[in-house]
């Protein structure tokens, strides 16, 4: 795209239709199912763990606080959202004394329970926390959702529920545009949900 633009105007354009396109190729039924997975955790009190690196740690805590705040209603059960990648002094610890790899699954060994969700975050879908984290909460009765990019890699088998985003390889920015994309689409629907479920 770049070699095919003479400005940041004609990039912007490239790059931007692009994103379109890659969204059209979603299954926009898991997107639903993931919502539907989320109200049903909201309703029974569960709790909605994320987790990622790097950029997708960005979009972990992003997550967190657009449901756990942007889509609370007065008078109305809360989400009870919660990002695993906030506390630094916790996971430099546990990085530091059990390896990087163990720093989301120490945290949920301490507070996971049957019934909570779990959204793995990871372009490549092959972090090794991610999925070391995925696989733990699948065998203690969690609901486990992965955000993917590229080809999906261990998260996308792994997760109960896997929105895709089918990418090349090394293509971080996209995926993780899609990602921020959901989290807005699904947290704003929502919200508008239980306004107007509160409302009759």
């Amino acid at each position: 795209m770049f070699g095919e633009s003479g400005s940041c105007a004609e990039y912007a354009e490239k790059y931007l239709s692009y994103l379109s396109d890659v969204f059209n190729r979603v299954d926009y039924r898991t997107i639903q199912t993931v919502a539907e997975i989320f109200e049903k955790a909201r309703g029974e009190g569960k709790q909605i763990f994320f987790i990622g690196n790097g950029g997708s740690a960005a979009t972990s805590s992003h997550f967190a606080n657009d449901l756990g705040k942007g889509a609370c209603v007065r008078g109305t059960a809360p989400f009870k959202a919660m990002s695993l990648v906030d506390n630094v002094s916790l996971i430099t610890a546990l990085a530091n004394d059990d390896g990087y790899e163990n720093i989301f699954i120490a945290q949920l060994q301490n507070i996971l329970n049957k019934g909570d969700v779990v959204v793995g975050i990871s372009a490549s879908g092959n972090s090794p926390n991610v999925v070391k984290a995925i696989e733990y909460a699948n065998t203690r009765g969690a609901i486990t959702i992965g955000l993917t990019g590229f080809s999906g890699g261990r998260l996308k088998e792994l997760a109960r529920v896997c929105v895709h985003i089918e990418t090349p390889a090394g293509e971080y920015g996209p995926v993780e545009d899609m990602h921020m994309i959901l989290d807005h689409l699904i947290t704003t629907y929502l919200k508008m949900k239980l306004v107007k479920e509160s409302a009759r």
